[in-house]
């Protein structure tokens, strides 16, 4: 495995569905710049809708990973943005089923959460980078 994921056991287990500290083995690293929920024709998905665009979200850094020879697994940290606190409670049960889907049951990469006031346009209501360690 390029990426090993450490909860350290001399600090609080996490409080949600990431890890505190990732260690990426020696290679290059990719850094995915921030992806919203545009379908393959441009078109925003779900928009003004936090927990409808996410899945759309990952799955567009999924086609991403693979198009650069990598897959989630290889993935060393997250940092989501999210638009309002009124939609942190749908996001994150639309974010349960997107991990499990690509991530199973865990690990977990490390993710920061930001809530904004605003994306590049005011439907948009999540993006997401990534840091990725290349397989190889």
């Amino acid at each position: 495995m390029s990426v090993r994921f450490v909860n350290p056991e001399n600090y609080t287990a996490p409080t949600g569905m990431f890890s505190h500290v990732s260690v990426a083995e020696a290679g290059r690293l990719a850094f995915i710049a921030g992806q919203v929920a545009f379908d393959s024709d441009l078109k925003l998905v779900a928009p003004g809708d936090a927990a409808g665009q996410y899945p759309q979200v990952m799955a567009n850094i999924g086609k991403i990973l693979d198009g650069i020879g990598a897959g989630f697994g290889d993935i060393v940290e997250l940092t989501t943005y999210l638009v309002g606190e009124e939609s942190r409670v749908a996001w994150l049960e639309s974010r349960g089923a997107v991990m499990e889907k690509h991530f199973g049951d865990g690990p977990y990469p490390p993710n920061t959460l930001l809530i904004i006031g605003g994306l590049a346009q005011p439907e948009m209501m999540v993006e997401v980078s990534a840091v990725v360690r290349l397989p190889g």
